[in-house]
């Protein structure tokens, strides 16, 4: 495949990996967290945002789908979500900030949605990277064939490993999904490449010492350089009303509750 959708691509990042980085995002998940703050990334194709409060009412929008992704809204009250690149573009757009990235020990970070759904095009991009001398980081659920983890991996320097729960019956509550092809690929995964965990902390979900505990506990079989905890924040909550989705509220948990969970993967 030598096309992908893609929804957004942000510059002067700090929080994707090492330096300053350009993160790019990928459409399509197979994963449906109900506390994701970006439900634009679910489906495959492109989609309609559509902010009400924004909107003046000129109708220059009047007949605009979801294929026209030149569109542009002067108030944003309404943006297509998602747009065709091909593998050439792609790099083409990472390529710009390599400045910063050979000023800081950045790179570019492929994010999605999960953007291994596309690891065809994934893979073509990476190796540009890689021949071009630009660090590389995928960040993933993890919930593919092992292969395409096979694939991408000679061209891949860091993966942001996503664990959202041990307890797969957990797992199943918050992403519909079981996690047992998630932790069968990191395991296979320790050692073969440099590893940074991510575990999202969903108040209302898996914000409790036992199930951290049974997260850190299967985390000590697993060679990683880094364990990240991600406090829920719903600066995503918006993004919902404008698709026209259903969401679940979540808590965000306090700091006191923060540095006691960091406590249970230092012990």
């Amino acid at each position: 495949m030598d096309k992908a959708i893609i929804f957004d691509i942000q510059r002067n990042s700090f929080v994707d990996g090492p330096g300053i980085r350009t993160t790019v995002f990928f459409k399509g998940c197979n994963l449906r967290c109900k506390w994701c703050h970006n439900p634009e990334s679910q489906s495959l194709k492109p989609q309609i945002m559509f902010y009400a409060d924004k909107c003046t009412g000129c109708g220059r929008c009047r007949g605009i789908t979801a294929a026209d992704s030149d569109f542009i809204c002067f108030n944003d009250a309404k943006k297509i979500c998602g747009r065709e690149y091909t593998v050439d573009e792609g790099f083409a757009e990472v390529v710009k900030d390599r400045s910063f990235y050979e000023n800081s020990g950045g790179g570019v970070t492929f994010s999605g949605g999960e953007c291994m759904m596309q690891v065809d095009f994934l893979c073509e991009v990476l190796k540009k990277c890689k021949e071009s001398g630009i660090h590389t980081a995928v960040d993933t659920a993890g919930n593919v064939p092992w292969e395409r983890f096979e694939k991408i991996l000679p061209f891949t320097d860091l993966f942001l490993y996503d664990v959202k729960a041990f307890s797969e019956e957990l797992h199943k509550k918050g992403t519909v999904v079981s996690n047992k092809l998630i932790l069968e690929n990191l395991k296979k995964l320790s050692g073969r490449a440099e590893i940074i965990i991510r575990i999202p902390v969903i108040g209302g979900y898996n914000d409790n010492s036992d199930e951290l505990t049974r997260i850190a506990e299967f985390l000590k079989g697993i060679e990683c350089s880094k364990v990240e905890l991600l406090p829920y924040h719903s600066l995503g909550e918006h993004k919902y009303d404008a698709l026209n989705m259903e969401r679940e509220k979540f808590s965000v948990p306090d700091k006191a509750d923060m540095d006691k969970y960091k406590k249970i993967f230092k012990a």
